[in-house]
């Protein structure tokens, strides 16, 4: 099959064996594949995220002198099954999965290994017991950004939120949106959204945020303790809350950038929660001083379960999220390298789909 292939940090098109379904598994026709921040990251730091993912006990385990099919953000066609399966859906059914197989006793992710191919290629294997049907005739495209989203999802049960808190998401990239409608879907607000780039901006607004800040023009954080003041209120018990008084505080850091949690911890309010999704590949640093005196909570998230994988597909075809608005470009396989290169442009792009038979 001919597949769009990870090789000495170059996307390369060239044909590969087919994979083969094991006990278990499915063989699928790959529709659709989004292209994550994270494969991005793969392709520039490779090296480095094998070396973190081993010493924290990750997934992420590859060796980087041999090819890599990535692609882990798919919607699939069901093609056959492999042996101890129960063929609980018909074959031609479109599915989405979590991106992960289990090959021994050993687990590995769906397009970041050099065994388990992703969906930068025309079939995959998956998970018998992973895949979820693509139900209301909801359109492939949109299907495909079940994980994505999911990961927006996870974010922001993760942080607990109270009807009457205000959140902040810094960085409205793919996974800032994604935060943005799980957001939305909670029912909180007013939801505030901050990125340098219009487009962006743009889309913030198309799916769900209420209000949208340029911060090369005003404060995010201003902006925020505006929206969030608390007016005619009793003085705070506490003698160290000295500052305006305001609703509760949470900051979604979606950006990844060296330096950002430091200015969210400068920016956010006494008892504040700063909830980090934003992949940084690079060392970073705060000043522990500004976070302990106002008693900031720092909650780093990654992925998400799947009860909230299956609970973001079934938003997604209820209608529940507005998500289309995400996708700005589709690719075939020979496309693929020149979109990783679009992809650093904000202005360009936020999801390009990946159809490997187009």
């Amino acid at each position: 099959m001919r597949a769009a292939v990870m090789r000495e940090s170059k996307i390369v098109v060239d044909d590969i064996s087919t994979p083969t379904p094991g006990p278990g598994e499915v063989l699928v026709k790959t529709l659709a594949c989004g292209i994550c921040g994270s494969d991005l990251h793969t392709l520039i730091h490779g090296q480095k995220m094998v070396q973190m993912s081993r010493e924290s006990d990750g997934l992420f385990d590859m060796d980087l002198s041999r090819d890599v099919v990535m692609g882990h953000e798919f919607c699939g066609e069901i093609l056959d099954y492999g042996p101890d399966t129960t063929g609980k859906l018909a074959v031609g059914s479109r599915v989405c999965a979590m991106p992960v197989l289990m090959r021994g006793n050993k687990m590995a992710t769906v397009g970041y290994s050099n065994d388990v191919p992703g969906g930068f290629g025309e079939q995959m294997v998956l998970l018998e017991s992973m895949i979820l049907p693509v139900t209301n005739g909801v359109p492939t495209e949109l299907a495909a950004l079940t994980e994505p989203m999911s990961v927006g999802y996870h974010t922001v049960e993760m942080a607990r939120l109270q009807k009457d808190e205000v959140p902040l998401v810094i960085g409205c990239g793919p996974v800032g949106l994604a935060v943005i409608t799980a957001l939305k879907l909670k029912g909180v607000g007013p939801i505030i959204a901050a990125d340098f780039s219009p487009a962006r901006r743009k889309l913030a607004e198309q799916v769900g945020a209420d209000v949208v800040v340029d911060p090369g023009a005003n404060s995010p954080y201003e902006t925020w303790t505006d929206l969030a003041r608390i007016d005619n209120v009793d003085a705070s018990s506490n003698p160290f809350d000295s500052g305006p008084k305001t609703r509760q505080g949470v900051y979604f850091e979606c950006v990844g950038v060296p330096g950002v949690i430091e200015q969210m911890i400068i920016g956010a309010p006494r008892g504040g929660r700063i909830v980090v999704v934003g992949l940084c590949m690079e060392q970073d640093q705060f000043m522990p001083y500004r976070a302990i005196t106002k008693e900031i909570n720092i909650q780093f998230v990654l992925a998400y379960t799947g009860e909230e994988f299956a609970s973001t597909l079934h938003n997604i075809s209820e209608g529940l999220v507005n998500v289309e608005p995400m996708i700005t470009g589709k690719v075939g396989l020979d496309g693929v390298a020149d979109a990783f290169n679009d992809l650093s442009d904000p202005e360009k792009h936020a999801k390009i789909l990946v159809e490997p038979w187009r």
